[in-house]
């Protein structure tokens, strides 16, 4: 049977979020330089949210070590940024803790400059390693979060009932 790595960047090589979440713990947590911290549901609707949105999507990975504890995996998701339309090529180094064979405690790392620099343009390149930035895009992206799992998940009462 294939490393939960394997199978979880699998999964998202496909687009298949629900493959993904199925390799996560009901613990689990994660934690990226865009999302920040998220944890429960959350961290699973981000995933939905981020395969059903994909444009161009390309992923590689490669898993470095990877032991019942822990597995390092590097990754690159090369992808168009819906909001302005310019190409990203992200290079991921991810840490997954694992419980009972699950994935725990989910760390991805990325040059969030670089990052923002590719997806946003002069303004990224000129703000992205500032705290200010990081502060307003955790902002943004869990806001963008909320509003499609509001949208799309059944267990989460509209937030102005007509």
């Amino acid at each position: 049977m294939p490393h939960t790595a394997q199978q979880f960047y699998q999964a998202f090589q496909q687009q298949d979020a629900e493959g993904m979440i199925a390799c996560y713990h009901p613990e689990a947590t994660f934690e990226d330089p865009a999302f920040g911290p998220l944890q429960g549901e959350d961290l699973f609707w981000m995933w939905r949210m981020l395969c059903a949105n994909a444009q161009d999507f390309a992923l590689q990975f490669e898993v470095l070590e990877a032991t019942d504890a822990q597995a390092k995996v590097h990754w690159e998701a090369q992808y168009t940024f819906s909001q302005t339309g310019r190409r990203v090529h992200n290079r991921i180094d991810a840490t997954l803790d694992l419980k009972d064979g699950k994935i725990v405690r989910h760390i991805d790392q990325f040059n969030l400059w670089t990052w923002a620099g590719q997806a946003l343009g002069w303004k990224g390149r000129l703000l992205g390693g500032t705290a200010f930035f990081k502060r307003k895009l955790h902002q943004q992206t869990n806001r963008t979060l909320a509003k499609y799992r509001a949208k799309n998940d059944p267990t989460v009462a509209p937030s102005n009932p007509t």
